[in-house]
């Protein structure tokens, strides 16, 4: 399940992360590129402490999203990572570590956050492989892509502007994309269903089925 949400930040937000981010100092990408990655990574990183804050914040406003929330079912996130696209740099195809840091993360989902405006960069999209073909990516700065890290996914290169993003990795309470699913649609049912009638014994069923499905898949 590949999902966009948007509205993660405000635009006054975004503002002073972009400023932030002018000011960070930058290291070539493949320092945290696999061996087999590191090949085809093209990029920079911010490599920055001044920017710790900026990184909770934005983690915390994931943690808040609404759908964020019903559709990755998160129980640990990545340290949020700041990546800069210029001019000839790309990311080519690659599959991301199934584990990162210490104690080490299982990466289930990946998500990138887009802080430029599309119209401010050519190229850069972000193409993620399903089993339809390739779906593109370029989305408006606050916006974010969430899908399975375990796509083989690529940036397409950049020939003018620049491209920032912030990303991250997370690691679900509900380890099977295909439960994480079923979760998403049965609980994004049950609030429709709530929003329209209101408290009712379908409401309470759906609830139950929910609850008991979370209890019997779910590795907290």
């Amino acid at each position: 399940m590949q999902l966009c949400l948007g509205e993660i930040l405000p635009p006054e937000r975004l503002a002073a992360i972009a400023a932030a981010l002018g000011r960070a100092r930058f290291i070539d990408g493949k320092a945290t590129a696999g061996w087999n990655a590191a090949g085809v990574k093209a990029n920079q990183q911010a490599e920055d402490p001044a920017l710790a804050p900026l990184a909770a914040e934005i983690e915390a406003a994931l943690r808040a999203h609404p759908v964020f929330a019903l559709a990755a079912r998160p129980r640990r996130l990545h340290p949020m990572l700041f990546a800069r696209y210029e001019p000839g740099m790309t990311y080519g195809p690659h599959v991301d570590d199934a584990l990162m840091g210490e104690p080490p993360l299982r990466t289930d989902l990946a998500l990138t956050l887009f802080l430029s405006e599309p119209e401010t960069y050519d190229g850069g999209e972000l193409s993620i492989d399903h089993p339809g073909g390739e779906q593109s990516y370029k989305l408006p700065a606050g916006a974010a892509v969430l899908y399975p890290a375990t796509s083989l996914h690529q940036v397409t290169p950049v020939t003018g502007g620049v491209r920032l993003v912030a990303v991250t990795w997370i690691q679900s309470l509900i380890r099977d994309p295909g439960q994480r699913e079923i979760l998403f649609d049965l609980d994004t049912a049950r609030r429709t269903l709530f929003a329209r009638e209101g408290k009712s014994r379908e409401f309470d069923l759906m609830s139950k089925s929910l609850t008991n499905l979370l209890r019997l898949w779910a590795e907290p």
